[in-house]
C-alpha cells in the first residue's frame, strides 16, 4: 500500500483495541523489523513465531531455544535475528532458513540485545551484574564496554540512531557516551532528581527519526534529551531535559518506554497494569491511554515502524492498538461532498451539452496542456518512511516478506520430491524416523549440502557471578508462575533436551514396549516449524506414553 496515502492530517496514534496475535505458546517479547512488515515474537518454550503483520498470519516458527526467549533484534536487512534467552545463550539466525549461524555462552543471564543499526557484523549485549559487552561476530570475539563505577556493574546500554555511538547508564544515574569504534569517552552527565539525589538508569531507547532519545528512570519520570546537545556539553556536562513525562496521580512506574515511528510521540508501558500511557513529545502532554484487560502485568511494547499501530504483550498474548477507521468518501476526489441529508439538485444549463459552451478557454488550454504531458511511469521513487535522512535509495536486498509453502497432511505420493532413488536425500519417513545422526546431516530446504552445526563460542567475564537468575524467571510476588510456565513442559522431561539443536526422533525401544510408531508423532523440524506448535504437542505425548509403557512393562515382569 502507498504509505503517502496513510499520511492522516490528525493524530498518528492507536486509540483502540485491534485484535490479538495467538502464539499458542506464552509469548514475553516482541520486536518489528525494519519496515513493519514482519513481527518476531520470542516465547516462553524457546520459539521464535514471525507473523506477517500485513495478514496477521504466521510465516515462520524457528524452533531457536530450550529456555524462554527474553530479547530479539532484527538486522538492518531484515535477514538475521538475534536472541537470547534466559540461560544465558545469544544465538544467531537466518530468517529465511530458520538455521542457527552461531551461538555465543555468557556467564549471567542477557537483559538486553541489539544489532549495530548500520554494521551487521557487531551487536551490543548487556549481561546482568556486568559491564556491557560489544560482539564481533565474524571472527567471535568481544570486547567490555568501559564503566564509570567498577562496583556499579547494573548498566544499560544502546546504540544511537546510525551506530556512531554507544550511551551506557548505571545504578548511580551515569550517563557515558563512548565511540562505537575506539570505545573512548566522548561525552558523560549525570541523571539527578530534584533533591540533587541520583536516581538509577532502567532503560536508554532512541528514536527511528531525529537526534533524541529517552531515559527511563527509577524514580518514575522518563526524560527526552537531544543527543547533539549531550555531544556538545562534552564530559560532566549537565543538559537540560527536553521533556519529563510522568504519571503524576497514580506515580506509575514504567516497564517499558519507545517513540513511535516518527518519533512524534512516545509511549510507556505500565509496570503494575496492562496500561499504555501516550504522549506527544514536542508539548510533553498525555494524549491517550489505552487500557488493556484488569489484572494483567505488561511484558513489552513495541511501536509499528511506519503506521500508528503498537503492539503489546501480556499474559503471554500478543494485543494490538490502532485507529479507528472511519470511511471517507470525499477522499476519492476533490469535488466529492458528503452530504448528511438529500439535497435538491439544481442542473446547470450546459451540463449535457456535447459541448460546453460556457467552458472559459484558459481552462480548455490547461487542459491540453496536461494532456500533452509525459508521464514516468517506469521509474520506482524510494519510500521516504523507509529511508534514513543520509540514504537515497531503499535497500533492495533487504527481506520484507517471509514465503508460505501449503501444506499437504499425509500425501500418498509426494509428487514434487525428489525421486526414491536420488542419492544423498532424506525422505520424510527416515527423517521422523532416523536417528540423530541423520537429522544432523539432513540436506538445507535448497537441496544444497548438509547443515552445519552452528559452532558455539563461551564467552569469559572476569568478577561476574554465575548464579544469576533472570528476572522473568525471578519476578519477586509473580514467581511461582513464572517459574511454572518458563521452559519446556514437565512432561517431556528428558527428551526435551534435543528439541532445538540436537533433534532425536524416538523408536519403539525409546518408548519401553514394542509399540509401532505412527509418523505423525514423530518429530519433525518441518511440523514443528510450519503447524504452529504440532512438533512440542508430539514429543510431550511421546515422553508421558513412553513412560507409562514403560511402567506397564516393568509391572508385567514382577
Amino acid at each position: 500500500m502507498n504509505l503517502e496515502l496513510l499520511e492522516s492530517f490528525g493524530q498518528n496514534y492507536p486509540e483502540e483495541a485491534d485484535g490479538t496475535l495467538d502464539c499458542i505458546s506464552m509469548a514475553l517479547t516482541c520486536t518489528f523489523n525494519r519496515w513493519g512488515t514482519l513481527l518476531a515474537v520470542g516465547c516462553n518454550d524457546g520459539r521464535i513465531v514471525i507473523w506477517d503483520f500485513l495478514t496477521r498470519g504466521i510465516a515462520k516458527i524457528i524452533s531457536a531455544h530450550i529456555h524462554p526467549v527474553c530479547s530479539l533484534c532484527w538486522s538492518r536487512d531484515g535477514h538475521k535475528l538475534v536472541s537470547a534467552s534466559t540461560d544465558n545463550i545469544v544465538s544467531q539466525w537466518d530468517v529465511l532458513t530458520g538455521d542457527c549461524d552461531q551461538r555465543f555462552r555468557f556467564p549471567s543471564p542477557i537483559l538486553k540485545l541489539q544489532y549495530h543499526p548500520r554494521d551487521l557484523d557487531k551487536v551490543l549485549v548487556c549481561p546482568m551484574k556486568s559491564a556491557p559487552v560489544l560482539l564481533t561476530l565474524s571472527d567471535s570475539k568481544h570486547v567490555v564496554l568501559p564503566v564509570d563505577d567498577d562496583s556499579d556493574l547494573n548498566v544499560v546500554a544502546a546504540f544511537d540512531r546510525r551506530g556512531e555511538f554507544i550511551y551506557t547508564g548505571n545504578a548511580k544515574g551515569k550517563i557515558l557516551v563512548l565511540n562505537t569504534n575506539t570505545q573512548e569517552l566522548v561525552a558523560s552527565f549525570r541523571v539527578t532528581t530534584g533533591t540533587s539525589n541520583t536516581t538509577a538508569i532502567k532503560s536508554i531507547e532512541f528514536a527511528r527519526k531525529g537526534s533524541c532519545f529517552l531515559i527511563n528512570t527509577a524514580d518514575r519520570i522518563i526524560r527526552v534529551y537531544d543527543g547533539r546537545e549531550i555531544l556538545t556539553c562534552g564530559k560532566d556536562g549537565e543538559p537540560e531535559p527536553l521533556q519529563k513525562l510522568q504519571d503524576l496521580v497514580n506515580r506509575t512506574p514504567w516497564k517499558r518506554c519507545c517513540f513511535s515511528g516518527d518519533g512524534e510521540y512516545i509511549v510507556a508501558g505500565s509496570a503494575r497494569q496492562h496500561a499504555l500511557y501516550i504522549w506527544e513529545k514536542s508539548i510533553g502532554n498525555l494524549v491517550k491511554i489505552l487500557h488493556g484487560t484488569r489484572g494483567e502485568l505488561l511484558l513489552d511494547v513495541a511501536w509499528h515502524p511506519v503506521r500508528p499501530i503498537i503492539t503489546s504483550i501480556s499474559s503471554g498474548v500478543v494485543s494490538i492498538w490502532a485507529q479507528n477507521q472511519v470511511e471517507n468518501w470525499s477522499a476519492f476526489a476533490p469535488d466529492f461532498k458528503e452530504l448528511d441529508e438529500n439535497v435538491e439538485y439544481e442542473e446547470r444549463e450546459s451540463e449535457f451539452d456535447i459541448e460546453d459552451e460556457d467552458k472559459s478557454e484558459p481552462e480548455q488550454t490547461g487542459g491540453d496542456a496536461a494532456e500533452d504531458e509525459e508521464v514516468d511511469v517506469t521509474t520506482v521513487d524510494p519510500i521516504i518512511a523507509f529511508c534514513s535522512s543520509d540514504e537515497e535509495l531503499e535497500d533492495y536486498k533487504a527481506l520484507l516478506y517471509l514465503p508460505i509453502a501449503p501444506e499437504v497432511e499425509d500425501p500418498e505420493e509426494n509428487p514434487f520430491g525428489p525421486p526414491p532413488e536420488a542419492s544423498g536425500q532424506v525422505t520424510p519417513t527416515e527423517e521422523g524416523l532416523g536417528t540423530g545422526d541423520k537429522k544432523q546431516r539432513q540436506p538445507s530446504a535448497d537441496g544444497g549440502p548438509a547443515k552445519k552445526k552452528a559452532r558455539t563460542t563461551t564467552i569469559e567475564l572476569q568478577g561476574v557471578p554465575s548464579d544469576e537468575v533472570h528476572p522473568l524467571l525471578g519476578v519477586k510476588g509473580d514467581g511461582k508462575s513464572k517459574k511454572k510456565t518458563a521452559g519446556r513442559p514437565k512432561g517431556s522431561k528428558g527428551k526435551e533436551k534435543d528439541f532445538s539443536f540436537r533433534p532425536k526422533a524416538y523408536r519403539a525401544a525409546d518408548r519401553g514396549g514394542d509399540r509401532p510408531v505412527p509418523s505423525a508423532e514423530a518429530p519433525s523440524g518441518t511440523g514443528a516449524a510450519g503447524g504452529g506448535g504440532g512438533g512440542t504437542k508430539g514429543r510431550v505425548e511421546g515422553g508421558v506414553a513412553g513412560g507409562q509403557d514403560a511402567a506397564a512393562h516393568s509391572e508385567s515382569q514382577n
